[in-house]
């Protein structure tokens, strides 16, 4: 329960790369929002001294190197799990049936039945008046947020094509070594679950629509890599140099589906795209009009009218960073940018003030369930080489 004050205890369970975004988000939430106080009480990583080198530099009170001992603080009411996707279920189930609000990193889980188990969780500890999201932190960066007004005002008509990628290069060597996030039994997979969840979930909130089928595949172009970092950090451990490792995810996964609504979708998740960074590009073309957007240009939105007069059409490009613009207001004067980590920040301000006010949360363990339902429908077409139902 909140302290007398309202505050809320959080705890963290992973350190490295999320655990880093998330500590950031929690430090600055209060600061730029009015929402209950947070306390940083608790970091957890398998690592005793890892873990508290990285509680000491981000702020945390405490560090526990097992998670089952933040189930039974009573000083924290939030616990957000960074961890390999094969933990996810399990400590999330555990943290609601303690009657934990839960944040989870997504995708929400590594198989489909964990998911429908998660989600089952979530719905009974929802009746009770616990809160719990899955982290699609892309939904909370303003452009974003400013799409989906217009489309549910219905600038761009309704939706016939949309095209979403997720493209990085970062395992593009064949030299990079071996990490958690290139074994399935603890990443569940590799780019259709890493980058293919957060594409997945941005056509269905944006669109509003549901996936009726679709046609995918999936592949992996460098089978076996040197043994190295055994983990980034998520809950401590690494290791050293090796003989080399079979890869068992996938580096590339695409799909052709179709929305219920009578649009059709095109995505393309992968890791070996020279040259591009962190590239998530939505397009999405409507009878009215169509918006386009970059991550790489995070603070841009493209809009095109199409009812205007046909000589003078084009693409407006919208800087985002005025204070009528989603969540902008929070931070600096109009037209200063603000940066990838706001999005987390932007999400954890929501969730606090939905607690704070009995609101339901989104992204929920449903619409998690409904992305793992696309991704696993994906997977299946891949392995049949056929076209799979996305219920």
């Amino acid at each position: 329960m909140p302290a007398p004050d309202g505050s809320l205890g959080v705890a963290a369970i992973g350190y490295a790369f999320m655990g880093k975004a998330h500590s950031g988000a929690w430090r600055n939430v209060g600061a730029y929002f009015d929402v209950p106080p947070v306390h940083r009480r608790l970091l957890v990583g398998r690592d005793a001294e890892a873990v508290g080198r990285a509680a000491a530099r981000y702020g945390w009170d405490e560090t526990a190197t097992d998670w089952r001992s933040v189930l039974e603080r009573d000083d924290v009411d939030i616990v957000d799990i960074l961890t390999p996707g094969h933990l996810h279920a399990e400590i999330a189930i555990a943290a609601l049936e303690a009657g934990k609000h839960v944040v989870v990193e997504k995708p929400l889980a590594n198989t489909l039945a964990e998911a429908e188990a998660m989600a089952a969780a979530a719905a009974a500890a929802e009746a009770r008046g616990q809160h719990a999201i899955v982290n699609f932190n892309y939904r909370r960066v303003p452009a974003i947020a400013l799409a989906k007004e217009l489309i549910d005002e219905g600038r761009i008509g309704a939706i016939r094509h949309v095209r979403a990628s997720y493209l990085q290069d970062w395992l593009a060597d064949p030299s990079s070594p071996m990490s958690w996030r290139l074994r399935k039994e603890q990443a569940g997979s590799g780019a259709l679950g890493d980058l293919g969840a957060h594409i997945v979930d941005l056509v269905l909130h944006l669109t509003g629509d549901r996936i009726e089928s679709l046609n995918g595949g999936m592949r992996t172009f460098v089978t076996r890599r040197p043994a190295g970092e055994s983990g980034d950090g998520a809950l401590g451990g690494s290791g050293g140099g090796g003989p080399l490792e079979e890869v068992t995810v996938d580096d590339a996964a695409w799909a052709s589906a179709h929305l219920w609504g009578g649009g059709v979708a095109q995505l393309e998740v992968s890791r070996f795209a020279g040259g591009r960074k962190n590239g998530l590009r939505l397009e999405l073309y409507g009878e009215h009009g169509s918006i386009a957007f970059d991550l790489e240009r995070l603070n841009e939105l493209e809009y095109f009218d199409a009812r205007g007069d046909a000589g003078r059409q084009g693409f407006t490009r919208i800087l985002v960073t005025e204070s009528g613009h989603p969540w902008v207001n929070a931070w600096w004067p109009d037209g200063h940018i603000i940066g990838w980590e706001h999005s987390f920040t932007h999400q954890f301000a929501q969730l606090l003030g939905d607690i704070r006010d009995g609101r339901p949360s989104t992204p929920s363990f449903a619409e998690g369930l409904a992305v793992q339902r696309v991704l696993d429908a994906i997977e299946r077409s891949a392995a049949h080489d056929g076209a799979a139902t996305a219920p």
